[in-house]
């Protein structure tokens, strides 16, 4: 699979893809734009971006840059190389993926399935990040169908007494597995679904031939921090990158700290937005990136490494 395939799942949801001479972008949010393959690093220069953003009447862009670049949010990625077994976990994690394992079987199971069963746990897991309101039942199925026929995309369970607990969707591009949806229900979480639904399809994606490694996901614009700890607990590695986000070349001098505070006050009186929850974010790491690195508040999983 290759990213083309994957933009073509994101056009089947409705999205509109726009490729460039470094990377693809998607409309993430109305005139907003994240580049993908999420995994990559690129390095667009000003006349790429801003031409992307003049010649679509883009508001703003958001995309991963190596850590070395000249400017951007300090911010990371969730990786896991080819080497992966119980021995690499903590006591903990490792009992957890053995009580779950006991309790939970993992399988491939088929798109169709996931669009049915699955919303219970999507749901779920955005009521558990605060995140409500952000993907609804409707577009959950769009999303599930719109992979069905598309090489390199899978869906794995976590099954228990014949219904799914948890799931993930699984796509390869290239060389990498990457895994855009990760949910499951709170009432399996006390029995460790998660620490067996991850374990197992980790090491089955890496055991497949000329794999190289699988990405999680980028630091998120509104979620909590604490999110990603779990797979920090998996073995898990937080890789230093920077998160840059690029704003309308015209919008320029109307994005002042006044604004991003403003932002932070409506997040406040309503905190159940995820639209505000998402611009209070961009605006934030579009601010932090301004800053010089050893002015920027580090994320706590890279300050612990």
């Amino acid at each position: 699979m290759n990213a083309e395939i994957f933009a073509e799942w994101l056009r089947r949801q409705g999205h509109r893809v726009y490729k460039t001479s470094c990377s693809y972008w998607y409309d993430a949010a109305p005139r907003v734009l994240q580049a993908f393959p999420y995994h990559w690093l690129i390095t667009p220069d000003e006349q790429e971006t801003c031409g992307l953003m003049v010649d679509h009447r883009i508001l703003a862009l958001r995309y991963s840059t190596p850590s070395d670049f000249r400017e951007g949010k300090m911010s990371y990625h969730i990786v896991l190389d080819k080497c992966y077994d119980l021995h690499m976990l903590n006591n903990k994690a490792r009992n957890g993926v053995r009580r779950g394992l006991e309790h939970f079987t993992v399988e491939e199971i088929s798109f169709t399935r996931l669009a049915k069963e699955g919303w219970v746990l999507q749901e779920d897991t955005q009521i558990r990040q605060n995140r409500q309101g952000s993907l609804s039942q409707k577009q959950w199925e769009i999303l599930c169908r719109s992979a069905d026929d598309l090489p390199g995309f899978h869906a794995f369970a976590a099954i228990c007494g014949g219904e799914l607990a948890g799931a993930l969707i699984v796509c390869r591009i290239d060389d990498v597995f990457s895994v855009p949806y990760a949910m499951s229900h709170c009432r399996f979480l006390q029995n460790h679904v998660n620490n067996a639904l991850f374990f197992k399809v980790c090491c089955d994606l890496l055991r497949q031939e000329k794999i190289t490694g699988i990405f999680f996901c980028v630091e998120s614009l509104d979620a909590p921090s604490h999110n990603d700890d779990f797979k920090i607990r998996m073995g898990f590695e937080p890789r230093m990158v920077r998160q840059r986000v690029e704003i309308h070349p015209y919008l320029k001098r109307l994005v002042v700290p006044s604004f991003h505070n403003g932002t932070r006050m409506l997040l406040k009186r309503f905190p159940s937005s995820p639209q505000l929850a998402k611009a209070e974010g961009m605006l934030r790491f579009y601010f932090d990136g301004k800053r010089p690195v050893y002015e920027q508040p580090l994320p706590v999983c890279l300050v612990t490494q």
